[in-house]
């Protein structure tokens, strides 16, 4: 059995919440689209299990289209309940077809309550704060990526009202990138509730708090990389059997999902997330493949020989850095290049010149001493 598959204008956030009502009452399954004027060959109908598919970049650029089902997206809703101290009503600071954002609004029906929603685009520290104030619920809650709790944070140094308005949240959830330990520290500090998420499209979003597995989510690691189990699992990739069967696999009586994330669990059951296991970083929400970046610096006159590593920031959490032992070229003109062909989150932060680049035996460049290298590099 089938059902129809709605397209809708992810950067109506309004729409959005109408459409994944009806999904996840039975009727059309929806596909948020954070550009609804670009081509797409969306399918008409979708397996009747799915209610929601989220579009992301995969570590090869070639496009993934999470399907995931109302049990999964309410399982999600209902561990971050009894993770965070009960259902409550939200702002909506994040795009609405980001995974992140729908979660905003999954849990906002299951709660049978409104979120508050700002408009698409910058993130204005006041309107925020002016969103919050217009929240009636004595639980409030809100999601945020790191380089808008930065924001929100400069901002509540001068702003009384933005610092209350953050104090004023029982929880604020930061997470789709890897979290500064500073930027945690610093919010706690200033009196806000912090919680760092770990989760993604296959999970219905974070299913790890502070490092600990919410509701019935498992975690492993099984040869260095992260797994993860349980009920708010992903159907998979839809139209992508190849790619669903690489990510999802049975073990011990459970379904996994491999996330490509290196990690280690504690004796005590606490997961950290050491890195990534491929190229992908994800910088300010949004991810960025580092080979892709590369491959457009390496096309620039005179940088046939650069190395792109990855780079921990304190605002942005990961930044692609170029690395050449050629002159230097102009960052502003090579930041234009680079955004223009991969987007805005791809811009190289900054180009450290070598006398050599490190190659490893085989004569590829050694990008884990690259790595090293940029950390300490000024």
């Amino acid at each position: 059995m089938t059902r129809p598959l709605l397209a809708v204008d992810g950067r109506d956030a309004s729409a959005v919440l109408e459409a994944l009502r009806d999904a996840l009452g039975g009727g059309p399954a929806v596909a948020p689209r954070a550009d609804p004027s670009a081509p797409t060959d969306l399918p008409a109908t979708v397996p009747q299990a799915v209610a929601l598919v989220v579009e992301t970049s995969g570590s090869t650029g070639r496009a993934k289209r999470v399907a995931l089902g109302a049990d999964a997206l309410l399982a999600g809703a209902a561990a971050a309940d009894g993770a965070l101290g009960g259902p409550g009503r939200w702002v909506l600071a994040l795009p609405a077809h980001y995974v992140a954002g729908t979660n905003v609004l999954v849990r906002s029906i299951a709660a049978g309550t409104e979120p508050v929603l700002l408009p698409a685009g910058h993130f204005d520290p006041v309107a925020f704060a002016d969103a919050a104030a217009r929240l009636d619920h004595p639980v409030r809650y809100s999601s945020l990526v790191p380089a808008q709790l930065a924001t929100a944070l400069d901002a509540a140094d001068a702003d009384r009202g933005v610092a209350a308005a953050l104090r004023s949240f029982a929880a604020v959830l930061v997470g789709g990138q890897a979290t500064p330990a500073a930027l945690v520290e610093r919010a706690r500090a200033s009196g806000v509730r912090v919680v760092r998420t770990y989760g993604s499209s296959e999970t219905s979003g974070g299913c790890v708090y502070d490092g600990v597995p919410v509701g019935r989510t498992s975690v492993e690691v099984v040869d260095g990389q992260v797994e993860l189990a349980g009920p708010s699992l992903a159907l998979g990739y839809l139209d992508d059997d190849e790619r669903t069967a690489a990510a999802f696999v049975e073990r011990d009586g459970l379904r996994w999902y491999r996330t490509g994330d290196a990690g280690e669990v504690s004796a005590d059951g606490v997961l950290t997330v050491t890195g990534r296991l491929d190229d992908v970083i994800v910088s300010g929400g949004e991810k960025v493949s580092l080979g892709v970046v590369e491959r457009v610096v390496r096309e620039q006159p005179g940088l046939g020989r650069v190395v792109v590593v990855r780079a921990a920031h304190d605002r942005w959490g990961e930044v692609p850095v170029v690395v050449t032992d050629a002159a230097p070229p102009v960052l502003s003109a090579l930041r234009a290049v680079v955004v223009a062909a991969a987007g805005r989150a791809a811009a190289p932060d900054r180009v450290v010149v070598v006398d050599v680049l490190p190659t490893l035996p085989s004569g590829k460049p050694d990008r884990a001493a690259l790595a090293r290298l940029v950390a300490t590099a000024p």
